[in-house]
């Protein structure tokens, strides 16, 4: 594949994106959702979040690994607490990021 074609791929996969993103957007401002969907809709991006992290902390290689050999799970944990304690996201974010570098050097 050459340069140009790379380009015109990468947009046109941009496009599509942006479009399966966007057009549902304008769609529901026609409409107004009845409030107990708008409530409900409210736990769609905590939902995600967690479809995302936990398979990763849980079962980094497509197996599960739940106990003290796996780091991931060990950084999210510690990640937890300090988000618990502090509810601050950057803070979280480096310490969780912090933990997990630390595991993998130290070999756990």
């Amino acid at each position: 594949m050459g340069d140009l074609e790379l380009w015109i791929t990468l947009l046109g996969m941009t496009l599509i994106a942006f479009a399966l993103r966007y057009g549902p957007l304008v769609m529901l401002e026609r409409f107004s959702l009845p409030p107990s969907l708008q409530q409900a809709l409210r736990y769609v991006p905590a939902a995600t979040l967690a479809g995302l992290v936990f398979p990763a902390l849980l079962a980094p290689g497509g197996q599960w690994a739940i106990g003290l050999d796996n780091e991931r799970l060990l950084a999210g944990i510690i990640a937890a607490l300090v988000a618990w304690r502090f509810r601050n996201i950057l803070l979280t974010l480096w310490v969780g990021m912090g933990a997990l570098w630390l595991l993998k050097w130290m070999g756990v």
